[in-house]
C-alpha cells in the first residue's frame, strides 16, 4: 500500500494507529529512550499504551515492544496514561497515570513499572505508588519525576477546588516512599503571552526544568472545561522553599498543533524537548488514513540570560538535510513575487529577512498556486505570521493564521521544518517556535516565493535543503505490533 502523501518521514511514529502525548523521555545506557500515547487497535483515542522507541543519535531508531500495556482488572485496566521515566542505575523506571473508567475521569493515580533490560520489558508495580490524592483536588494526572540531589522529586498535574490549576510537589529518597508536599506552583486562569487565551482550569503534563545558572522553567499544558486540551504555556521564575516563583505565563509554542511536550536530560547538561502534533484535520480523514498524531522534533531548549525560554530544533537533525535545492540571495522590486526554486515535501530552511513592510515567504503546493503556506513579517504589528488560510484546497482542512512577537528594525532569522503536514516554525533570532499541521493537496512539485506588500521592500537571502528520513530499524522480537 503506498504511503499517505501527509505521513511524516523525519518525524518519530510508528507506521499506523493513533500517537499522542510523549512519554518516559530518558537517556540510559547510550540510548535516547523516547516512549508516547499509543493506541494498537486503531487511529483513535482509545486502549491507551507505552509505544517505545530508542535511539544512540537521534536520527536512527530501533522500535521496542511495547512499554506499557493495560492490565485486566488492575489499577491501570482502561489505560496507561501520560508519565515519565527516570534512569536508577541499571533500571529504567516509568511513572504513569492509571487510568480507570469507574474513577472519576479527572483522577488519574500515580503507578508505575520497572525495566531491567534496558527498556526491552517492563514489569508493572501491580498497584498504585500514590493511592491518596491530596485533599481538593478535582484533577489529578500525569506525573514528572527527575532527581535532585540524593534523592527524587515528582511534579503531578492538577486542578484545585478553589479554581486553581496546579502542580503538587512530592519528594523521595528511593523512588518508592512520596511524600507530599503541596503546591509546587498553583494559579488562577490568566492570559497568556499578552493574548486573550487563559492558562486554564487545570493543568496537564508540568515539565520541570531546573534553572543552570540562571532561571528554571516550568512547562504545562493548558486544559479547560469543556473543552479539554488547549495550549502549551510556561512560567519562568526561581523556586524558594519547593514554591515557584514567577513573572506573567508566556508560550511554550505560538502554534495550535503542539500540545503535551516533554523533556528529556541529555548527556552534557542538554536538555530536549518533544511535542505531540494532534491532526488538524476531520477525524474520519486521519481515521481513513489508519494514523493520527506525530511527535514533533526533538527540540534544544533552555532559558536565556534575558529570561526567555529559547528552543532549536536538536543539532543532530543537520545531519538529515540531503540535497541543498534552494539558495537565492537578493530583494524584491516591484509587486510582483520573486521564485524562489523548488522544494519537496519534506524540506529544512533557513532564512534571513529584512523588510520595510508587510513581506515574507511562500510555500505554494499546486502549480496555478491557489493553494498555498504564507510565512511573513508583519513589522508594524511586531509580529511572525503563519498563515495556512489558504494551505489546502482540501475542505476539511483546519485554516487560521498564528503569530509570534517578532523583532522589528533588524534582519530576522527564521528555521523552518516542513514535512508533508507538520510545519515547526523557529524564529532563530528570539528561541521561539511555532507548530501547526496543513494538508496540501498538489502533487507537482512544491516552490518558494519570495512576496512583499504594494510599496514593500523585502532583503532575503534563503537556503532550503531536502529532509531525508529517519532510519527506523527492522523492529525486535515483541514490537511487531507496531508495524
Amino acid at each position: 500500500m503506498p504511503r499517505d502523501v501527509h505521513f511524516p518521514v523525519a518525524h518519530l511514529r510508528p507506521p499506523r494507529n493513533w500517537v499522542n502525548d510523549p512519554n518516559g523521555l530518558v537517556f540510559h545506557d547510550g540510548h535516547f529512550h523516547v516512549s508516547y500515547q499509543y493506541n494498537p487497535y486503531g487511529a483513535t483515542h482509545a486502549n491507551m499504551h507505552w509505544g517505545h522507541f530508542r535511539s544512540p543519535d537521534l536520527l536512527t531508531w530501533e522500535p521496542l515492544p511495547t512499554a506499557l500495556s493495560p492490565t485486566p482488572g488492575g489499577v491501570d485496566g482502561d489505560g496507561c496514561f501520560s508519565g515519565n521515566a527516570v534512569s536508577d542505575g541499571d533500571r529504567l523506571v516509568a511513572f504513569y497515570s492509571a487510568h480507570l473508567v469507574a474513577r472519576s475521569p479527572q483522577h488519574q493515580p500515580v503507578t508505575c513499572a520497572v525495566s531491567n533490560d534496558g527498556g526491552t520489558t517492563f514489569s508493572p508495580r501491580g498497584e498504585l505508588l500514590i493511592p491518596e490524592l491530596p485533599d481538593g483536588c478535582t484533577m489529578y494526572r500525569d506525573p514528572y519525576v527527575w532527581r535532585d540531589g540524593d534523592g527524587w522529586r515528582m511534579l503531578v498535574g492538577a486542578a484545585l477546588a478553589d479554581g486553581r490549576a496546579a502542580a503538587l510537589l512530592y519528594d523521595s529518597p528511593d523512588l518508592e516512599t512520596w511524600t507530599y508536599r503541596g503546591p509546587f506552583v498553583a494559579r488562577h486562569p490568566e492570559p497568556i503571552g499578552g493574548t486573550e487565551e487563559l492558562t486554564g482550569d487545570g493543568w496537564e503534563c508540568p515539565q520541570y526544568l531546573p534553572a543552570a545558572g540562571g532561571q528554571a522553567a516550568f512547562i504545562f499544558s493548558t486544559w479547560t472545561e469543556p473543552t479539554g486540551p488547549m495550549r502549551v504555556a510556561a512560567l519562568i521564575g526561581e523556586e524558594h522553599d519547593g514554591h515557584f516563583k514567577a513573572g506573567a505565563p508566556v508560550w511554550a509554542d505560538h502554534g495550535p498543533d503542539c500540545y503535551a511536550p516533554a523533556l528529556l536530560r541529555a548527556p552534557g547538561g542538554r536538555w530536549l524537548l518533544w511535542g505531540w502534533s494532534w491532526e488538524a484535520r476531520d477525524q474520519a480523514w486521519a481515521v481513513a488514513g489508519g494514523w493520527a498524531g506525530v511527535l514533533t522534533v526533538p527540540r534544544e531548549i533552555h532559558v536565556g540570560g534575558d529570561g526567555t525560554l529559547r528552543q532549536r530544533p536538536a543539532t543532530e537533525l543537520l545531519a538529515l538535510r540531503g540535497e541543498h535545492t534552494v539558495q537565492a540571495e537578493g530583494a524584491t522590486h516591484g509587486p510582483e513575487p520573486v521564485e524562489l526554486g523548488s522544494v519537496g515535501r519534506a524540506f529544512d530552511l533557513t532564512a534571513r529577512l529584512e523588510p520595510t513592510g508587510n513581506a515574507g515567504l511562500r510555500l505554494l503546493t499546486t502549480p496555478d498556486g491557489s493553494e498555498y503556506l504564507d510565512i511573513r513579517l508583519d513589522p508594524d504589528a511586531g509580529e511572525l505570521v503563519v498563515d495556512r488560510h489558504h494551505a489546502s484546497l482540501d475542505p476539511r482542512d483546519h485554516g487560521g493564521d498564528y503569530r509570534m512577537p517578532s523583532p522589528t528594525g533588524l534582519p530576522v532569522d527564521v528555521r523552518v521544518i516542513v514535512d508533508h503536514s507538520i510545519a515547526e516554525v523557529f524564529l532563530t533570532t528570539t528561541g521561539q517556535v511555532l507548530t501547526l499541521r496543513f494538508y496540501p493537496t498538489g502533487q507537482g512539485p512544491w516552490r518558494l516565493q519570495a512576496r512583499t506588500a504594494p510599496g514593500t521592500r523585502l532583503r532575503y537571502a534563503v537556503d532550503a535543503w531536502e529532509l531525508n528520513p529517519l532510519v527506523i530499524k527492522t523492529p525486535t522480537t515483541g514490537a511487531t505490533e507496531q508495524y
